[in-house]
């Protein structure tokens, strides 16, 4: 199950942003509560982050596998989002009920935003 993009500011066009994709795989069912109750104040933080550009989500939900999909101004605007309340204490609690989480991180010129999810996937299963 695909969330769609949802744009944050506008895309500046002819530069380059940074594009993340993150997978966070569950261990149990019985943290599902936890996870989604993180990611809704997570989703609200977004919206509220300078540099945020835009973000989706994607879930298989039987299997507990889901990844996000984000792109940011720079680096620094993204870093600050992750150090941030509700964003870094969810890392915390929930990190004990993950499996081996990975990110994926890239250039992503304004032509390329949205981006699509089969482009991302394509990147992460070439780089590991």
């Amino acid at each position: 199950m695909d969330l769609p993009w949802k744009s944050l500011a506008p895309v500046e066009p002819g530069r380059e942003y940074v594009a993340l994709l993150s997978y966070l795989p569950l261990r149990s069912y019985f943290r599902l509560p936890l996870f989604f109750r993180y990611s809704v104040q997570i989703n609200a933080q977004l919206r509220e982050t300078p540099g945020a550009i835009g973000y989706a989500m994607r879930a298989e939900l039987f299997a507990l596998h889901f990844w996000t999909l984000s792109v940011w101004d720079n680096d620094k605007a993204l870093m600050e989002f992750v150090r941030k309340v509700p964003h870094g204490e969810a890392m915390k609690k929930i990190a004990p009920y993950m499996d081996k989480t990975n990110f994926w991180r890239w250039k992503l010129p304004s032509a390329e935003i949205p981006p699509r999810w089969d482009d991302a996937m394509r990147r992460a299963a070439a780089n590991g």
